[in-house]
């Protein structure tokens, strides 16, 4: 990876990483059936590759980082599996949710920040999380831009794409 990337990985290591939804979604539906990963419509622009580089990443921190606005994105996009790979893919979703460290954000709390408007719940919950606490890794460029341009440490996934 390039010293740069190398570096957040390290200086975030013990602190965390906040895995946003599409790449979370990466790792559920993966861990589930890799095959699945380009077939299912929300993980289709990921490959096999992506989620063996995400496994390769996430596995460097202490602990992954999540909100309940997260997971229950997560929870409602993998509402469209069905049969086998639907059950395995709830299986593994509960084992995986134990192993993260959730942050309860208030609602009431989110929506009346500056940016709720412009970036809905979830995301205005990550941009109040993660300040100098969390690494954030997201595919969201609206999200990685406005991170970055407020000094927040960002990886964008798609940026990735070489290192798989």
């Amino acid at each position: 990876m390039i010293p740069e990337i190398s570096n957040l990985l390290k200086r975030y290591r013990r602190k965390g990483i906040l895995v946003d939804t599409n790449i979370l979604l990466l790792w559920f539906v993966g861990a589930a059936n890799r095959d699945r990963i380009a077939k299912f419509p929300r993980t289709k622009q990921f490959s096999a590759e992506d989620y063996d580089l995400l496994m390769r990443i996430l596995s460097q921190f202490d602990s992954i980082v999540t909100t309940p606005n997260i997971l229950t994105e997560i929870n409602s996009l993998a509402n469209k599996l069905s049969g086998d790979d639907r059950d395995k893919y709830f299986q593994n979703f509960a084992s995986i949710v134990d192993s993260l460290v959730e942050v309860y954000l208030e609602s009431r709390r989110i929506v009346k920040l500056e940016k709720f408007s412009e970036y809905g719940l979830t995301d205005s919950g990550i941009i109040d999380l993660v300040a100098n606490q969390y690494l954030v890794l997201t595919d969201d460029l609206k999200l990685a831009s406005y991170l970055q341009k407020n000094a927040v440490d960002v990886i964008n996934f798609n940026h990735l794409s070489f290192y798989r």
